[in-house]
């Protein structure tokens, strides 16, 4: 399955922001799918993510109660809505897509087969 994100951009701290991550050449809602994110010089981190079965959600610790995953299947689409965003959550945001298999966990970047190219978050303060 292919993955194109879009909605970053340049908002100021406390803003929202939602992303979409549309899927194609596959069926996303057959699929785990999470958001990963890296700020310049940082390594990737885990974000979200959806389990396609039961739809449950995981979260990071430094996004719970901000952030909210979730799922538009008519749509093929993937979101992430942002809220109360701070300076530190600045990153190009990439979604993933994925099968898990009990080798990897959810917040593992190795469970996710497909990847998006990103899209660039600027939160200011």
């Amino acid at each position: 399955v292919a993955l194109t994100e879009s909605g970053g951009g340049l908002v100021q701290a406390g803003d929202s922001l939602r992303l979409s991550c549309a899927a194609s050449g596959g069926t996303l809602s057959s699929h785990d799918a999470a958001w990963f994110r890296q700020a310049p010089g940082k390594e990737r981190e885990f974000v979200a993510a959806s389990n396609w079965i039961t739809e449950k959600t995981y979260y990071a610790d430094s996004v719970k109660g901000r952030f909210t995953i979730s799922r538009d299947s008519a749509q093929n689409t993937l979101y992430l809505q942002m809220n109360t965003l701070k300076p530190e959550d600045t990153s190009i945001y990439t979604c993933a897509a994925g099968r898990y298999t009990g080798r990897h966990y959810y917040t593992d970047s190795e469970m996710y087969s497909s990847w998006g190219q990103g899209t660039q978050v600027l939160v200011s303060s």
